[in-house]
Parts: structure tokens; sequence; C-alpha cells
């Protein structure tokens, strides 16, 4: 042992030892994740596996074309605390991934990048160490910090898009509801109306058309309207949304005409569009200021005092 200590110490540095160690742990991991990570038989799975009789191309339609690859894992992949699922869903649905699967691909995604991001911090380390020691605070820094930054990776990600959605549709929010109330004054319902706003705003604002497609699809197949709306503010997690959709159910409750609602509700929202643009650029001279001192103070310091400092260096 003391030999072989001192040919792993020989070939890959003082921290040999503790980097074998470390790479092998690795190593047993993956090995051993498959079997952690599988799935036990679900009676049903084996009733679905059997063959049956030929079904009607029409029923062949309806049916998964494929499975998803990743089921055998969910009990690894997917949070068992119904409070975290719930919330990791929503907060996915609200950054525009609606896929049953998207909680499993999430987490999936973490554990990859996590591992390959620990895979590539120790031949980072590996290569430092046969060019010299590296301490072992160093050591530590050159595989946590790319193994933490690969499972972060996602979760940045995920929160990034859930802003710039909730950004989009708060930008095209006043604009679908001029729309709306064009459409409800001139004769047509509110489901006729949300479904020619969706048609319109494809284009300019998808998000906040998709929002309005799924309202649509859902009040077509017969779910309560009340609940249809709440989902909807819910999905879209913007404040305007969220009051629009109160409006629209005590206007529906107490009786009150929901094109006056609209009309009210749509020229407050442009005004508020009009105060976001006002703070913006109210705030713009704030954020320049900085930038404005750090450009140009120093240059017109080197011009007035330039000469001067250069004329007292020539005379001592």
């Amino acid at each position: 042992m003391q030999k072989l200590n001192t040919l792993i110490t020989d070939m890959l540095g003082p921290f040999g030892p503790l980097m074998l160690v470390g790479l092998l742990g690795v190593f047993l991991i993956l090995v051993t994740l498959p079997v952690l990570m599988k799935k036990q038989a679900d009676p049903l799975d084996r009733l679905k596996a059997t063959p049956r009789k030929e079904t009607p191309k029409s029923a062949k339609l309806r049916q998964a074309q494929s499975s998803d690859k990743l089921d055998k894992y969910a009990n690894f992949l997917e949070p068992q605390n119904i409070d975290e699922y719930s919330a990791i869903k929503l907060k996915l649905v609200q950054a525009g991934y609606h896929s049953k699967n998207a909680v499993r691909n999430y987490y999936f995604a973490q554990f990859v990048l996590g591992i390959l991001g620990l895979i590539l911090g120790g031949i980072y380390a590996f290569m430092n160490m046969q060019q010299g020691p590296v301490e072992t605070q160093d050591l530590i820094m050159m595989i946590a910090v790319p193994a933490g930054a690969g499972y972060m990776g996602p979760k940045y990600w995920v929160t990034r898009r859930q802003s710039a959605r909730k950004e989009a549709i708060t930008n095209g929010f006043p604009d679908s509801l001029d729309m709306m109330l064009v459409c409800v004054e001139a004769g047509q319902s509110l489901d006729q109306s949300i479904i020619r706003v969706a048609r319109e705003l494809k284009s300019g604002f998808p998000d906040l058309s998709h929002e309005y497609e799924v309202v649509a699809h859902e009040m077509k197949a017969g779910k309560d309207k009340t609940s249809v709306l709440k989902d909807m503010a819910e999905r879209a997690g913007v404040q305007d949304v969220k009051s629009f959709v109160t409006v629209l159910i005590q206007s529906q409750q107490f009786g009150t005409s929901i094109a006056d609602a609209l009309r009210v509700y749509a020229g407050e929202m442009r005004d508020k569009r009009v105060m976001r643009a006002e703070e913006a650029a109210n705030k713009l001279p704030t954020k320049m200021t900085l930038a404005t001192m750090m450009l140009t103070v120093p240059p017109l310091l080197i011009i007035l005092i330039g000469p001067s400092v250069y004329a007292i260096s020539q005379a001592l």
C-alpha cells in the first residue's frame, strides 16, 4: 500500500490519493444510480403491455405514440412533497413549459448538468495538478464551481424565461383589452371575443395569445367559466390579469354589463401603461449618471490638470 500511495503521489501530486478516491466515489454513484432510480413494475403497466385486439385507426390516433423514457425514474427526479411539486410546476407553467413531464425534465437537466460540471471540474483540477501543486481550497473550488453552475443553470434559465414571459404578457394586455372591448361592443359574446383576440394577438404577443387560446378551449370543453378565468390568472402570474379576472367574475355575479366593465378597466390599463413608460423614462437619467461620470470626469481631469502636472514634474 505504501508503494501504491507513493506511485499515485508521484503521478498525480500530493492530492493524488484524494482525487482518486473522489473519482472512484463519482464512478460508484453513477453505477448505482440506475439501480436506485429503477421504478418497480406497476401491475397496470403490465396490463397495458399485454397484447390487445386490433383497434380502429381513429382509436389508435388517441393513444400515446411513445412512453416517456424518464417515467421509471419519476420517484427519483420528481419531488415527493405535493407543495414543492405544485410550486415548481406553477413556475414552469409561468415560464411557458406546459408539458406534463416538465417537472421531471427540469430536475433531470439539473442532475445531468451538475454531474457534467463535476466531471469537467475534476478534469480541470487534474490538469492544474499536473502543472504544479494546488492548494486544497483551490482544488475544491475548481471542482465545486462548475458543478454548482451546472446544477443552478436550469433554475436560472427558467427564472429568466418566467420574468420575460410575464413582461410580454404585461405589455400586450392593454391592447388585448381594447380589442376585446371592440368585439363585445360589436355584438359578440365573451367566448367569441376571446377567440378573436387570441387569433389577432398570435403574431405580436404569442404568450398572451396562447393563454387566451387555452381559455377558449377550456370553455368549449364545458369547464366552469369562473374556474377557467382563475386558472388563466394563475398561469400568467401577472397582477393585471388577476385584477381583470376579478372584474369579470364580479360582473358576471352581479349581472352588470361586461362591456362597461371592459371599457373602464381598459382605460385604467392604458393609463397604467403610460405611467410605466414615464417611470422608466424618469429612471433613465439616474442610471446614466454613473456612466456619465466614469466616462466624462477622468478625461476632463486629464485635459485640465495634465499640463500642470507635467510642468511641475519637469520643474522638479
